[in-house]
């Protein structure tokens, strides 16, 4: 049996039933479609004491029922949040944006580009970054269309916000061009300017739920090291979902680490973790 903690301190890891883990591992792999491996146990707890704590409820498997109790619940937001990975740069995986930049270049207006898992939004203002760079008059019928799992890191990454050092790898020309120098108390801070940021529009969406949008046809998408962390019939139905929102002819970017030809038959591999929706 769980024994009670103070509610004024995350109980320790000792505190913590076996179990509790386990479900935790169902709960959020029911929700958000992550799973999380054994050896990402210890980080679990810690998180789970502090949400626990948070919620001013005395032990994890209190909490766990909260969640349990309550699928609808604010909280359920906040477990998820804690538990995604916001690794992302500026411009990651450079071939991937000059492939884009050639592919839109041949496209027909009106162009959209959805980033799946923006994260801070590294990613989908590199994508607006790069079809202001490839095409003519980008401001009309251009857009990105950017979506996380993660509010908070929506919250972020809608401010456009960001150290000089989370910039580094932008093209000095680029940088110049696209990014504003903070001065004052935003000294070390630089901003997204108000043209890249108008191209994108941010919307909370989990991958794994009903809530994709669906009233768009994208020219691409990008979903890079998100994949990996589902189990593989999670993968191979959010594929499927991808090329149904998919134009003809449409690319889907993906993750250096992940090879997505086993898992469906919608999409063939063009090289480079890029692959091009299949003919139907």
């Amino acid at each position: 049996m769980t024994s009670a903690v103070s509610i004024f301190a995350p109980p320790s890891l000792a505190d913590i039933d076996p179990q509790d883990f386990l479900r935790a591992v169902n709960l959020l792999q029911k929700r958000s479609g992550i799973v999380l491996g054994a050896h990402k146990r210890d980080m679990a707890e810690r998180v789970l004491g502090m949400r626990a704590k948070a919620m001013d409820i005395a032990t994890v498997n209190e909490y766990l029922q909260y969640l349990d109790r309550n699928p609808g619940a604010a909280e359920w937001q906040a477990f998820v949040n804690a538990f995604t990975i916001n690794h992302t740069a500026f411009f990651r995986e450079a071939h991937h944006f000059d492939i884009l930049g050639r592919f839109v270049a041949a496209r027909q207006r009106p162009i959209t580009v959805w980033s799946a898992a923006c994260s801070t939004g590294e990613e989908p203002y590199s994508i607006a970054i790069q079809l202001r760079e490839s095409l003519t008059n980008p401001d009309q019928q251009v857009s990105v269309h950017a979506t996380d799992i993660d509010s908070h890191a929506i919250e972020v990454a809608h401010a456009g916000i960001y150290t000089l050092d989370r910039v580094k790898p932008v093209p000095a020309e680029l940088l110049r061009q696209y990014f504003q120098r903070g001065t004052g108390l935003r000294a070390g801070m630089a901003r997204v300017k108000a043209e890249v940021r108008n191209m994108v529009s941010y919307q909370t969406v989990n991958l794994v739920s009903s809530d994709w949008p669906s009233d768009t046809k994208y020219d691409a998408i990008f979903c890079r090291n998100v994949l990996i962390y589902f189990d593989k019939a999670t993968q191979a139905r959010v594929l499927e979902g991808f090329s149904r929102v998919l134009k003809p002819g449409g690319l889907l970017f993906a993750g250096h680490s992940e090879n997505l030809t086993y898992l469906t038959d919608s999409f063939r591999l063009l090289g480079q973790t890029v692959y091009e929706l299949t003919p139907q």
